[in-house]
């Protein structure tokens, strides 16, 4: 069964949309139901399917068990706003 479904989006986004679902030949409303669909029938609540590239690539680079992001981070921000 199908229902009818409103949603307010800002012009700008709804435009976008539009031309996007148009290059691929589809509609805005598969697109949306699609989106949805992602979010709510994977196998693990929350888990993000990703795609066949990044997959390949996830594990690819190794890190120092001790590797400490956040300090690397915040030395790259610091020399960013310097």
């Amino acid at each position: 069964m199908e229902s009818k479904l409103t949603l307010k989006m800002n012009d700008d986004s709804i435009s976008r949309a539009k031309k996007y679902v148009a290059s691929i030949g589809s509609s805005l409303s598969s697109v949306v139901e699609s989106f949805f669909d992602s979010l709510t029938l994977e196998n693990e609540p929350n888990k993000l399917s990703y795609s066949p590239l990044v997959q390949e690539l996830a594990g690819i680079i190794q890190l120092d068990e001790n590797y400490n992001y956040k300090s690397d981070y915040s030395d790259y921000l610091e020399h960013k706003y310097e």
